[in-house]
């Protein structure tokens, strides 16, 4: 059992080095401008194509079911002013926004590495990657 676990290891060591350091980064995946930190508008091209992601029957909507728990049922129903039980993509990006706003302690209106590892930041996050 032990040779296998170290042969599995010896192959699996070169694979992750072809890892690029972008996919571990989500900063260096939402700064297409490389200039170290997210603005409002790099956030919500992300959070747009990620909505076009999880819009499976591109109805234009995300229910409940297609947001896989991203967003807490006290906060989709804040976000959700229609009631109609699902959110648009003006709804989706109005909730970026509050979560980035949020992640923003010090209102310079750009997230930088440790603000996206902080609770608001990776609350972010999950609307975006």
């Amino acid at each position: 059992m032990t040779t296998r676990r170290t042969v599995l290891l010896s192959l699996a060591m070169p694979l992750a080095a072809l890892v690029p350091a972008e996919a571990a980064s989500p900063l260096k995946r939402l700064d297409p401008d490389k200039d170290g930190t997210v603005d409002l508008n790099e956030a919500k091209a992300a959070a747009s194509a990620l909505f076009d992601k999880l819009d499976r029957d591109h109805d234009g909507t995300l229910d409940a079911k297609e947001l896989r728990g991203r967003v807490n049922a006290k906060e989709f129903a804040a976000a959700n002013p229609d009631k109609d039980g699902t959110l648009d993509k003006s709804e989706y990006l109005a909730l970026v926004e509050l979560r980035f706003r949020a992640a923003d302690p010090d209102n310079d209106g750009t997230l930088d590495a440790k603000e996206l590892a902080s609770p608001a930041g990776k609350a972010l996050l999950k609307l975006l990657l």
